[in-house]
């Protein structure tokens, strides 16, 4: 297996050879490489259409299909051999260049009617449909974990937050309910973005369209594409399905930050709502008492990556003209380091979400502690007929009372009580136990635990 030559695919024009430090600024193949597969599925479906179409003859077709076969299983056997022998200025002219070396001139005919451009977009195309499905997987499993632990957790108590100040009682379900919310709308925009990616782009030619008869709904049919792009100028510069799933990815990873900053804190001697087994956590290499959280804190560090992958994108289209420009070669790296990490990051946060252990007793403490029942309080007076600004008042005089004696509500007497307001009864001290706050919000979409297993049934029966 050798490079035939370092001629060009284009060189016709050129009286003078490109400059090396051209060819190594041009070239993509160092990282397009992982297309191989692609590009060889598709220029053996493009094949096949050409000889449906008659632009070729069948016998040429078969043996540029037999030529590429040989292309793929050349690869798959020695790959870092034959990427190091076929170098090139990307994986499109490797191939093509290994095949004309193959099987001669035929070799020649398959980039009949076909751009690079069209190319180039269809291999990323089809490689991202099936890279999102993955994504879905993943994240679909996730999403289960979530639920299944929603439901094993409907009636544990904890404090809920607002400013990282302890809020309002609130169930664990009712909290990982939250996250399976956040997943299934990024489930959503996945599959949108799959349909959107879902096109065929191959026989737009460079950008006007293809003087040849390519039957492209024969191609489509192929390759398995649902659609067919419908203007050969947007087709071959479009890369709102990228930007659809830089963004998708971004947004999940910002979710999955958020739930990661969570059990880091929770994590803490501070918080100890969580504990996590020791084959998902490290230690340090000089103080021996830690146990660190390093996987939520890389989920919480890919953010950044992610978004800058995002923002790099949108900044290269940015004032692009139309149709291709040289620019969009730089969408590659951006998309292949977006998809490797929020595959590995959706993996990771569903065994890390498995292995940890919620303390429930330490949580019920927590809860226990304040005034985190407060706003029942001034509920209570309110259910009573008293203005909710004039009870909100009340209730705020009490806390102060109570933080200046060190005491709690529970610890006041009923002369207390109705020192602040005469509508408090006997009844206020059911009232603010953590059990009654959490039962009371038994509204759709509450956290109380009756409206938990609800929420989980219904989020069991959707479609995605």
């Amino acid at each position: 297996m050798s490079k035939t030559n370092d001629k060009k695919l284009w060189s016709g024009r050129f009286k003078e050879e490109t400059a090396t430090i051209l060819d190594e600024f041009n070239s993509s193949f160092n990282f397009d490489k992982r297309l191989y597969k692609e590009d060889i599925i598709c220029s053996i479906a493009f094949a096949k259409t050409l000889a449906h179409c008659k632009i070729i003859s069948s016998h040429e077709s078969e043996e540029i299909i037999r030529g590429l076969n040989k292309i793929l299983e050349e690869i798959e056997t020695e790959p870092q051999a034959w990427f190091e022998k076929n170098k090139n200025e990307d994986i499109h002219s490797a191939v093509e260049s290994r095949l004309i070396n193959l099987i001669g001139d035929t070799g020649k005919k398959l980039h009949t009617g076909r751009s690079r451009n069209d190319q180039v977009i269809t291999d990323l195309r089809f490689w991202l449909k099936e890279e999102v499905k993955l994504i879905i997987s993943l994240l679909k499993e996730l999403r289960g974990t979530f639920l299944n632990l929603a439901r094993k957790h409907y009636d544990t108590i904890m404090p809920g937050y607002t400013h990282l100040q302890q809020a309002q009682p609130i169930t664990l379900g009712h909290y990982l309910l939250c996250y399976e919310q956040k997943l299934h709308r990024d489930l959503e925009r996945f599959f949108q973005t799959l349909e959107r990616t879902d096109v065929l782009t191959l026989g737009s030619g460079a950008l006007a369209g293809t003087s040849y008869p390519i039957d492209r709904k024969f191609l489509a049919s192929e390759l398995g594409f649902k659609n067919i792009s419908e203007n050969s100028i947007d087709a071959v510069s479009d890369r709102d399905f990228l930007l659809e799933c830089l963004f998708n990815i971004s947004l999940l990873n910002i979710h999955l930050s958020q739930w990661a900053e969570e059990m880091i804190l929770w994590n803490t001697e501070e918080f100890k709502f969580i504990s996590i087994s020791d084959a998902y956590a490290t230690g340090s290499s000089m103080m021996p008492q830690k146990k660190n959280p390093d996987i939520p804190e890389l989920i919480r560090g890919k953010s950044g990556r992610l978004i800058g992958n995002l923002t790099g994108m949108l900044t290269i289209l940015k004032g692009l003209p139309q149709a291709y420009n040289k620019d969009l070669q730089e969408d590659k790296e951006l998309i292949f380091d977006s998809v490797d990490n929020i595959k590995i990051v959706l993996h990771i946060s569903n065994e890390f979400l498995q292995n940890i252990t919620f303390n429930k007793d330490k949580m019920y403490e927590s809860v226990n502690r304040g005034f985190i029942s407060a706003t029942d309080v001034a509920d209570y007076l309110t259910k009573k007929g008293v203005p909710f600004r004039i009870a909100h008042e009340v209730v705020g005089k009490i806390v102060a009372y109570c933080i200046e004696r060190n005491r709690q509500f529970k610890d006041l007497s009923m002369s207390e009580w109705n020192s602040f307001h005469k509508l408090f009864g006997d009844d206020i001290i059911e009232k603010i136990k953590v059990e009654s706050c959490i039962n009371s919000r038994n509204i759709y979409g509450g956290t109380a635990p009756e409206e938990v297993i609800k929420a989980i049934q219904r989020a069991e029966k959707r479609a995605i």
